[in-house]
């Protein structure tokens, strides 16, 4: 699914009736119409709504949903922020529909303090609200009543559903909170994501407990061929139809690649063992864990199912050069579909130089993570992706040290930076955090926006690397649906854990558990909806 900008959104919807002879005023038609009945699932308790509506076409979805939710018996109130005769074009056929079908909406006129001042009993009574006063044409900051509305609704603890965007947000925006917003509890938008949507923090209410509320698009009739994009941007998720592909009945381990984890050193077991489990539960035919001896039983405990190949190791407990003896080295990846190296590996004794060794003799694909990471630091010309898969994910310290710059630098361009160190290394690019980053050697940049902080612990940089190489030990001939797939079940696994449990309480093996529920899990609901943000319940 591509990501798009307001102006994009623009093109499209002017194409759509220009054309392919879609009427806007089917599209408004059909806008509201999936957020009338998105809250009518959502929140089905909810029997007095109050439209928030402004005067564009935002507000004409508005007057549409209102009349949908009328329609369904909830007792309906519409604030409009202007004067009826100042609603012009689709929105004033809407609004005129509204007041002709379900007379019983009363429309509220509000021009200054002392109308908005009548509505607010209306307002404090209200079990859900839809702001539907500005969408994605919008520029902020949000001005006069429109403000003094928003300062009414921050007040409250009643949960509101963003109509497009919440209004106030800059749907350009790539930041992670705006400043002057409303709040939401839902959005709903239309035809795509816009920028926004995917890079924004919009649905978390910590008045409602903190948690992620969902951000929706609904498709509304826009032809597929009038969606067009020239920002390289698509939402991770999209790729996640990959991983539900249903198993030839006839299969066999074979099918399903054999990933080599290579890590792990004297205290740091758990990182070689976590990025198996993870690899295993991710579906990888075979998975074999090549670790110092010192540590082999500590590992092997992790599944009965995991198989070992133990390295010669240095007096520090870190992998060996002596591991990298042709014969060794050509036993240790016979029949190897996928590479993983670098969990637990550490950076002592000949561990950095063994990594980059490692990298430059196999010629299977590779995902390189922690210490093998570090072990590029200063020497990223080795990093050559050309003629081979490559697959870094660093963290943003992972990324400054290997860019030079500090974590600081990393944050503030990351999308740039993502797509620079891609596209010249040809290679992968997972660059973690809010909103991670896969920026794939074209140029092209998939958002995830699965997970949530409970995956700030220790050991979930490894549970990412196995999944990851599992991926493309199953999918080698579609890498960057693979990688993005990964990404996406990774968060997606931790939004279950989280919800089963507490942010706080979650440990990235728990996102293994939850696995089974992300790869069962589908992002289109029964209505059509495709679940971008946030957990369908």
């Amino acid at each position: 699914m591509k990501i798009l900008t307001a102006t994009e959104m623009q093109a499209v919807d002017k194409a759509t009736a220009e054309e392919f002879g879609v009427l806007l005023e089917r599209l408004m038609e059909a806008a509201g119409g999936a957020v009338g009945r998105f809250c009518l699932r959502r929140y089905p308790s909810a029997m007095r709504v109050v439209v928030l509506c402004g005067k564009g076409n935002n507000g004409g979805d508005g007057f549409v949903a209102a009349r949908v939710l009328a329609g369904a018996g909830r007792s309906v109130g519409v604030i409009l922020l202007g004067r009826m005769d100042e609603v012009k074009g689709e929105a004033a056929a809407a609004l005129k529909r509204l007041r002709e079908e379900a007379p019983t909406v009363a429309v509220h006129e509000v021009v200054d303090e002392a109308g908005l001042a009548a509505c607010s009993q209306g307002l404090a009574e209200a079990e859900l609200l839809l702001d539907a006063l500005v969408g994605t044409g919008f520029k902020p900051p949000l001005r006069g009543i429109a403000v003094s509305l928003r300062d009414r609704v921050e007040a409250l603890n009643t949960p509101v559903v963003a109509v497009d965007l919440p209004s106030g947000w800059d749907a350009d925006s790539m930041e992670q909170t705006a400043a002057g917003s409303f709040r939401a509890d839902a959005v709903v938008t239309f035809t795509a994501p816009k920028m926004a949507h995917v890079f924004g923090h919009l649905t978390r209410n910590e008045k409602t407990g903190g948690t992620f509320g969902p951000v929706v698009v609904a498709g509304i009739g826009s032809p597929e061929k009038a969606v067009v994009s020239t920002s390289g941007f698509t939402w991770a998720g999209s790729s996640k139809a990959l991983a539900e592909r249903p198993r030839d009945v006839n299969s066999n381990k074979g099918k399903f690649g054999h990933v080599l984890v290579v890590g792990g050193s004297y205290g740091k077991a758990g990182a070689p063992a976590m990025a198996s489990l993870a690899c295993l539960r991710a579906g990888a035919g075979l998975v074999t864990a090549a670790v110092p001896k010192s540590i082999l039983d500590t590992v092997t405990r992790i599944a009965p199912e995991l198989m070992m190949a133990p390295l010669a190791e240095g007096t520090k407990g870190a992998v060996s050069f002596k591991n990298l003896d042709g014969a060794k080295l050509d036993a240790l990846v016979k029949k190897i579909s996928v590479v993983a190296v670098g969990p637990g590996l550490s950076t002592e004794g000949d561990a950095s130089a063994f990594a980059r060794q490692m990298v430059e003799k196999t010629s299977v694909p590779v995902v390189i993570d922690a210490d093998a990471l570090n072990a590029f630091v200063g020497k990223t010309s080795l990093l050559n992706g050309n003629e081979r898969v490559m697959v870094l994910t660093p963290h943003p310290g992972e990324m400054a040290r290997l860019a030079g710059l500090t974590v600081k630098e990393v944050e503030a361009d990351r999308v740039g930076l993502a797509r620079r160190f891609a596209t010249k290394h040809k290679l992968t690019l997972v660059l973690k955090g809010w909103r991670t980053l896969i920026a794939h050697p074209d140029g092209s940049i998939a958002v995830n926006t699965s997970g949530n902080p409970a995956m700030a612990k220790g050991g979930s940089g490894d549970i990412l690397t196995g999944i990851v190489a599992a991926m493309l030990a199953q999918f080698p001939e579609d890498v960057a649906r693979a990688v993005e797939t990964a990404v996406y079940l990774h968060g997606l696994a931790a939004d279950f854990a989280a919800h089963a449990m507490d942010e706080h309480t979650v440990l990235a093996t728990d996102t293994v558990t939850h696995l089974s529920d992300a790869f069962r899990y589908r992002v289109m609901d029964e209505d059509g909806l495709v679940w971008v943000c946030g957990l369908r319940s």
